[in-house]
Order: C-alpha cells, then structure tokens, then sequence
C-alpha cells in the first residue's frame, strides 16, 4: 500500500500563484506497476494452447517448467521478499507468507499454471487494492494539495513572498484573484466573493465583508484582497482540519479492531489446518497420494488469504471518512462513524447551533412622548464600545442610518450582564435590560414581553425612551434539519441552552422539539445530558459550539462541534466536526455512519460466506486453485469495489 506522504512543495521565490493550486495527484492506475503482472498474464496465455499440444515437443521436458517458472516470478519476487522480511521480524503468519506457501506447493506438485496464475490474480488484486487506497484518499490528498507555500505580506510599506509559516498574527496578507488564502484572517478590503468548497463542500461562491473572518482555504474569486491575519499557519482552520482527519485513521471502530485480532489468530490457524490436511489423511486414508493432498492444502491455504477482510474494512471506514470531509464533515476516526450510526437522541445548544449566532435590531420603539429619535443615535455610540454581541447588533443596524456625526461617548460602565452606562456631551444615557432600569431608578419605564425576543431598554437623564426588540434568528436550514433527522429514525430532540427560558422555547416550539431546557449553566447543562444518558436504549449526539458546551460535548456518546462559529475548546472536545456550521450535516453524518457500517459488514459477510463455501469444498477436493483464486482475489476485489461507493456518499 502507498502510505499517506505529504506533497512535495515548489520552492517559487518570484511572484505569487495567481491559479489554482497545484495538481499533485497520482493517476488511479500507475502503469509502470502493471510490466510485471502483464508480462506474467502474456507468458501465461501463450503457454495454455502449448499445454493442450499445440507446442508439440517443444513444451515438454524442463522447457515447460522453466517457462512458467519464468511467468512466476515476475509477480512472485515482491510477495516472497515481503513474506521474507516480515518472518525476520517475528511475522510468519501474513498473507504474504500463504500465498509463497500456496504456489510453491503447487509447483511442487508440477500445478504450474495454476501456481503462476494465483500469483498473478494476487499481484493484480494487490494493485486494484492499492488504487482503492489511493482513491479513498483522493480527499485528503487534495487538502494536502491546496496548502499555499508562499504568501504575500505587506511588510514596511512593501509586499514580501514569504513561507505561511513564517507571517505573524497581526501582519496583512494580500491575495489575488485566484490565490488560495493560507492563514486565517479578518477581510480588511471592501468584500469579496470566496469559494468555500475545499472546506465547506458548498459549490456556489460566498461573499464575505470586510471585518468578517476569512479561512484558510478558501479562494478569491472576484478582486485582489488585503487579509488581516489573526492565527498562525499551525493553528489555520486548514491546518486544523489535515490534523482532524490524518489522525482519524488511527482511532479505530470496533468492527475494524475486530477484524485485525481476527486476522492475526485466523491467519495461524488455517497454516496449520493446511498442514495437517497434507499429515493427517496418511493415518487414515489406505491409498494415500502425497501431491493430491499438498494440492488440495495449496488450494485451502489460497482460500483461506484473510485479505480480503483485512483491505475492504479499514478501506470502507477511510472512504467514509473521506466521504463526510467531503461534505464538509470531519470525523475524528473511525471508532466515531459507528457511534454515529446508532444515535437515537439528538440534543442541541440553541444559540450558534440553532440560530446563527449573531443578534440582530427587529424592531425599534420610542416610549419619550415626542418624535425625538435622537436616543437611537446616543444609544449607539454608547454601545460603540462594548464587544458584547446585543451591543454590536445595536450599533451594525443604527450607525448606518444616522446622518449626524456621533458625539464621542465618555464616562461608560459596562455591568456585566445587565447594560452600559455613560455620558455623551450634556447627557446621561444608559442603555440595557429592563433590570439595569430599575436599578437606575428610571422614569416611565414599561415592561415589554416579547416571546422569543430580548428588549434593550434606553434611557436618557433618568428618563425612557424606547427599546431595540432583538433577536437571534433561525439557521436557514434549522427546519430541514430536524426533518432531515427525524427521516434518519432519530427518536428524541432536546434543547439545552443558557438563553432565557422563554427565548428557548420559542425557538423549540418553532422547530417542533417538545424538550427544551433553558437558563443552563455548564454544569446544569452536563447534569441535564447524563438525565437524559441514563436510559440505556439511548445513544445521544450533542451539537454545540461554544466553550461553555465543552463539558456536554465530552459527555456525550458522539460529541458535535459546530466548526466554523464554534470555540476552539468546543472543536477539540468534540467526535465531529461540521464545518459549515451547518445542523443538516448532523443528519448527513448519521447517514453517513450508516451506509460505511453497511458495506462494512456486507463485505465481512461475503468474504466470510465464500470462504467458509469453498475451503470445505476445497478441504474435500472439489475445488481447484481456479475456484480458490475467486473466493480470494475475487471476493477481495468485490469487498474493494464495494467500500468504495462510499465515497460518492
């Protein structure tokens, strides 16, 4: 098999790639590995009408063992020096090792053709297994293939081609029209349309606007961009996912565990069965021929070659892998795709995994008494300086509009969950929840209940003016999403989230979840997920992307992690990974699961199955090395072709 390698960077120092990224990706067949097998296959065919008489003398004495010896060992070499190497490290028992014993029996006992075409069909099943390989890897490779190797940094007023590597957060990257963004970053320029294929899976462009965050990855489309860098190249959304998915491969599924233990005890077992069907008939049987029973082990030990079990596996779980990175899903391995596909009960964190995450202004109301709107303009400077999610919806909907220049605020308290107060000019102004008013004692003040929605009191010198209704909308396919699930045979639905209850409710009840759980601090939140774990029938997934959601992600059976909105202590806790930070790939993962866990035990009870048939026919001698040529490389080309229709998942 080809291991997985990185690929060989360029070493440009000239000017910036301007196209897309490199192609370095091996053709599915390499035709240089098929000399040997075709020239093994020609010397075969030529030799089968010489072996019904039409060589005459010619093909007879040590001429015919020498021409298929000749056949044999182009094809033979690879694998008797692989068995070789391995008995000298202690591991006599491989696949290797039984089908050098096989055709060496069967030479042995004069089989020539048969020994040389076993061989053969090994050697092409080898190939087609490799190319299986390369093909399930096929996703990776081509996030391997987009990293950038230079990027262009403005440094003192001057642009410098340098290493990814090497570009500090904080410094300004420039793209052009076609260029692969390498680091993570803020969009410093007006807006732009990116693609986000490599990482999202979506096909349409997506625009961006200036001060919205840009992942490595993604790929300008329409103008030459200045990008704000903010992480290093290591800590890259790109980076982040090749660690995500190269470490995959090794956090195994059970079934996979299963079939190596499997393998290495099944391997012994039928080398010694072999032997003593060669042995133990001597004892028993009055006419014994020695070459009959060493054919008759031969064909039991090439039937016996565990390979097709121990390929296809570990093959249909890398395709499924492969498969979900490819629609922008990252399971963190294997062991993960099993879970998923048995998940019954699916709960979720409201705010970014529900919703998008981001408020925004719905309705503005003045309660002053006049048609003075000025207090939507003092609210928003006052706001300028909080980082808070509510304030920067407050000012992103109001400051565009105003056709006054602000007054610079002075004096400004934040107080932590409740508001801002503060001085802009003359006035005093404070803007916050309806506790925050009544703390300040302001006049005429109204309560306002809007389900679903939270209301940003303001007042100025003590009185109230109005309010801002703001809100956290749906996902665009939130709806979908749970339909989606419900389609998958998941059960149950929860919500648990820190939002007001009433908040959290209305979103539930728009979705048509009946649990709903609000008000939650992280520890409730763990406490409410091992109640609802604590029925045994029940495998749950959690979906949630923030820090707070950390402890419920590691709980959970199969933790999910919104990764594009998502905290980087919500991405490493969690089983999976959604980059798109959309909640529908919840229900494309479950199938995913579910359609790898399929093939996978089709494969394993085909090749279970035809073994079983052919080694007692063989055992009995009514099987040839042609039959047992089939219930090896044939049934491991069809376990192979099989895994790989996963990967058009």
């Amino acid at each position: 098999m080809n291991e997985f390698s990185n690929p060989t960077k360029a070493a440009s120092c000239c000017e910036p790639e301007t196209t897309a990224p490199k192609n370095t990706k091996t053709a599915f067949f390499e035709w240089k590995d098929w000399k040997r097998p075709l020239f093994s296959l020609a010397l075969l065919l030529v030799a089968i009408p010489l072996e019904f008489g039409a060589g005459g003398y010619f093909f007879s004495g040590w001429v015919r063992p020498l021409w298929y010896a000749i056949a044999y060992l182009p094809v033979a070499l690879p694998v008797l020096s692989r068995a070789w190497s391995l008995i000298r490290k202690g591991e006599v028992f491989t696949e290797f090792f039984l089908m050098g014993l096989a055709t060496l029996g069967a030479f042995a006992i004069g089989e020539y053709p048969e020994g040389v075409a076993v061989m053969l069909f090994y050697a092409v099943g080898e190939l087609f297994q490799e190319a299986a390989v390369k093909k399930a890897k096929g996703n990776i490779q081509a996030l391997l293939d987009m990293r950038p190797d230079r990027v262009a940094v403005w440094r003192n007023g001057q642009l410098h081609l340098v290493a990814p590597e090497t570009v500090n957060p904080g410094e300004i990257a420039q793209y052009k029209v076609g260029e692969r963004v390498a680091l993570d970053g803020k969009l410093q320029s007006k807006g732009g349309l990116f693609n986000t294929a490599a990482l999202t899976g979506e096909s349409l462009p997506r625009h961006i606007g200036a001060e919205e965050d840009v992942l490595a990855g993604m790929v300008i489309l329409d103008r030459v961009v200045d990008i704000h860098v903010t992480k290093r190249f290591q800590e890259s959304t790109i980076a982040r996912i090749l660690k995500l998915v190269q470490g995959a491969a090794a956090r195994k599924a059970k079934t996979e565990q299963f079939i190596r233990k499997f393998a290495k005890v099944y391997t012994p077992m039928v080398t010694y069965l072999a032997l003593a069907l060669v042995v133990v008939p001597w004892f028993f049987v009055p006419e014994y021929d020695f070459s009959t029973w060493l054919y008759r082990a031969s064909v039991f030990l090439v039937i016996s070659c565990p390979c097709a079990l121990v390929v296809s596996i570990p093959l249909g779980y890398f395709g499924g892998i492969g498969a979900a990175s490819k629609n922008g899903i990252l399971f963190k391995g294997s062991n993960f795709l099993d879970l998923m596909a048995k998940v019954t009960t699916v709960v979720m964190d409201k705010t970014g995994t529900l919703t998008k995450g981001t408020f925004e202004v719905v309705k503005t109301v003045s309660t002053g008494g006049s048609n003075d709107e000025s207090w939507k303009s003092l609210a928003a400077e006052l706001e300028r300086s909080s980082m808070h999610p509510i304030a920067r919806s407050i000012v992103t909907q109001i400051t565009p509009n105003l056709q006054d220049k602000l007054l610079v605020a002075s004096e400004q308290m934040e107080i932590a969950g409740m508001g801002i107060i503060g001085k802009i000019g003359h006035k005093a102004v404070i803007v916050g929840n309806h506790r925050l008013m009544l703390q300040q004692e302001v006049k005429g003040l109204k309560k306002v209940e809007e389900p679903g929605m939270s209301a940003v009191h303001v007042a100025i010198d003590g009185i109230h003016q109005g309010y801002f209704l703001i809100a956290d909308t749906l996902k665009v396919d939130a709806k979908k999403a749970i339909s989606d699930l419900k389609k998958c045979g998941v059960k149950e639905f929860f919500i648990l989230s820190g939002d007001r209850q009433d908040v959290t409710d209305s979103v539930a009840k728009e979705l048509g979840i009946t649990q709903a759980f609000g008000e939650l601090l992280p520890e409730e939140k763990a406490n409410r997920l091992n109640s609802i774990q604590s029925s045994p029938d029940r495998i749950v997934a959690f979906a949630g992307d923030g820090i707070n959601d950390a402890p419920v992600l590691a709980l959970a059976d199969v933790g999910i992690a919104m990764g594009g909105l998502g905290s980087d202590v919500a991405i490493e806790t969690a089983d999976v990974v959604i980059q798109t930070d959309q909640p529908t790939k919840i229900a494309k993962a479950i199938q995913i699961g579910r359609f790898t866990r399929q093939v996978v035990w089709q494969n394993i009870l085909m090749a279970l199955g035809v073994k079983l048939a052919v080694l007692i026919l063989g055992a009995s001698g009514m099987a040839s090395m042609w039959e047992a040529v089939f219930a090896d490389v044939g049934v491991a080309l069809l376990a192979i072709l099989n895994a790989v229709r996963i990967q058009y998942r």
